[in-house]
């Protein structure tokens, strides 16, 4: 029983990363909208980071045919975003951009699988249990305070998007206990071969087709720039962290 409750404090740990967009509620608006779209191309360059630099390699570890699974998740997120199109935005009046309910779903997909990985790390030993769990921390840091932005750009309150980046995290929860239940045999690491790349696929699209557009949009030389030193830093951060703390 000792496992489960460290893989329950490891997880829940790692979920509360999710506030730390805490600290930019307190900045006036004016500030804010000015640091905005420096968060949404950090954005984009952590969920491209996270993607090429982090999942797709650690589902090539497996020698599966996963680029079937990634385009599989484009495909999934393409649909999903017509899909709410339609339901939320059939009078032409959105009041929240579609990508931040997609991030929503890829993080939550993201979220469940790191779960899953550190509860089977934690099942292996409670050292390597930790170093995992720290790694995650880590790697969650810059994508968290990322999905932030992305949900405030897309309409979200500072308090709502809070609350939903959380409720978004706490897959990790979920993802722990799937794999706790199904350590007896090789259904966890199977549904994890195959959330991973799906994931990946996920990030790709929302990177891609939503926030590089919103981040076009603004074409003064001085944005531009900034825009662009922002997404470099989110791709350079995550590969940084994916070479010096490898969670996987």
């Amino acid at each position: 029983m000792a496992d489960i409750f460290l893989i329950l404090a490891s997880v829940t740990i790692v979920s509360l990363v999710s506030f730390i967009g805490i600290l930019f509620v307190g900045l006036k608006e004016a500030i804010m909208g000015r640091i905005l779209m420096a968060l949404v191309g950090f954005a984009s360059g952590s969920l491209i980071g996270a993607a090429f630099f982090d999942l797709i390699p650690e589902a090539a570890e497996t020698g599966q045919a996963i680029w079937i699974y990634i385009v599989a998740g484009i495909l999934f997120f393409f649909v999903m975003e017509k899909f709410l199109y339609w339901r939320h935005c059939h009078d032409e009046n959105c009041q929240v951009h579609n990508f931040a309910y997609l991030n929503l779903v890829g993080d939550g997909i993201h979220n469940f699988v790191d779960g899953m990985l550190i509860a089977a790390s934690f099942l292996v030993s409670a050292s390597l249990g930790l170093t995992t769990s720290l790694a995650v921390v880590f790697h969650e840091i810059p994508q968290e305070l990322g999905d932030f932005g992305i949900l405030l750009y897309g309409g979200l309150g500072k308090k709502k998007a809070l609350t939903y980046n959380f409720l978004s995290a706490i897959t990790a929860v979920v993802g722990a206990l799937v794999t706790y239940l199904l350590v007896e045999g090789s259904k966890a690491q199977i549904l994890a071969e195959l959330l991973v790349p799906f994931a990946a696929g996920g990030f790709i699209y929302i990177a891609a087709t939503d926030l590089m557009p919103e981040l076009h949009k603004r074409t003064q030389a001085k944005e531009s720039l900034v825009q662009f030193l922002t997404l470099l830093i989110g791709i350079v951060l995550m590969f940084s962290l994916g070479l010096l703390l490898p969670s996987h």
